[in-house]
């Protein structure tokens, strides 16, 4: 079983435009509203993928139930805390050539709600092969939420994955994260080049040993691990939804963590599964034709040392 962890899930709604232009008004071709935030998508792409997840993280009010009962029919089986607050929102809308997304900050968590998250994350690691975990912190989290459940999954002796930004992303790499696995703008590196985005990777990988894979949309992605450097570029470009692309991408390196594969073969994988997810039409889920075929093709370069 792999363990997903989103602190912060959202009720994903979707807007499909031919084009999106600020300051008009725009028709919707088409409107889907499904249980999402990051750790969430990443769940529900492992269980596309076949793979036995379990879920934890926070709910709360009409959007927290809405979300609970929409994801009973998606092969994640949640084990949710609830909180006072309402469950965010999120709104991307997508036209031809991207995705425009606004995402609401989510409930207040109080002293209790995490204490409460905690135990059931640790009840929920007997057993299990993998633990992602994806995404913000809602308000009232502690400032090292993911850095604690690192090391409750260490103390368990559980490998995990850790999508996140700024200093939750810093502290889950001190706290010795298995793979650390931000996008190019996590990192703050919105058009850095290949060696730009290494010496960011070996930034993370040297503060707690764990490997980091930092993605970069259309240009791949970049891995360090120790003395280990890699570097991938999708076999061919994919046009559609980016939005939860990083997430599938997330969900396949637990998944090779899960079956100790090695690491040229995790991350072709995952990279696979990154480009897939951006051709199916909202996040947290792939086209899983498109998968095989890029699985197929990915190749992973082994980088030298500088």
């Amino acid at each position: 079983m792999i363990l997903a962890v989103c602190l912060n899930p959202a009720v994903d709604v979707t807007y499909s435009v031919t084009a999106l232009r600020h300051g008009t008004s725009h028709p919707v071709s088409a409107v889907h509203r499904r249980a999402g935030g990051k750790g969430v998508n990443a769940a529900r792409v492992l269980a596309q993928l076949g793979e036995a997840v379990t879920l934890c993280g926070f709910a709360g009010g009409g959007t927290g139930r809405w979300l609970r009962d929409e994801l009973s029919g998606s092969g994640v089986t949640e084990r949710l805390t609830g909180v006072a607050g309402d469950t965010r929102q999120s709104v991307a809308v997508v036209d031809d050539a991207d995705a425009t997304v606004f995402n609401e900050p989510g409930p207040v968590v109080a002293d209790g709600d995490w204490d409460r998250l905690a135990d059931t994350f640790a009840q929920q690691l007997a057993g299990c092969a993998a633990a992602v975990m994806s995404g913000s912190v809602p308000p009232g989290a502690p400032a090292d939420a993911y850095a604690s459940l690192v090391r409750i999954a260490r103390a368990h002796g559980v490998p995990t994955v850790v999508d996140t930004s700024g200093a939750h992303l810093r502290a889950a790499a001190d706290a010795g994260a298995t793979v650390l696995a931000p996008n190019r703008d996590e990192v703050g590196l919105p058009s850095g080049g290949r060696a730009e985005l290494l010496a960011a990777a070996a930034e993370l990988s040297g503060r707690g040993g764990g490997t980091a894979v930092v993605s970069a949309g259309r240009d791949g992605l970049v891995a360090v691990s120790g003395e280990h450097r890699w570097a991938a570029r999708p076999p061919r470009q994919v046009t559609g939804n980016p939005t939860g692309a990083g997430d599938a991408l997330s969900a396949g390196l637990a998944r090779g963590l899960a079956r100790e594969a090695t690491w040229p073969l995790v991350l072709a994988d995952a990279l696979a599964l990154a480009a897939a997810a951006v051709a199916a039409p909202v996040a947290g889920t792939v086209d899983l034709d498109l998968y095989r075929e890029l699985a197929d093709l990915s190749t992973v370069e082994d980088v030298p040392c500088p």
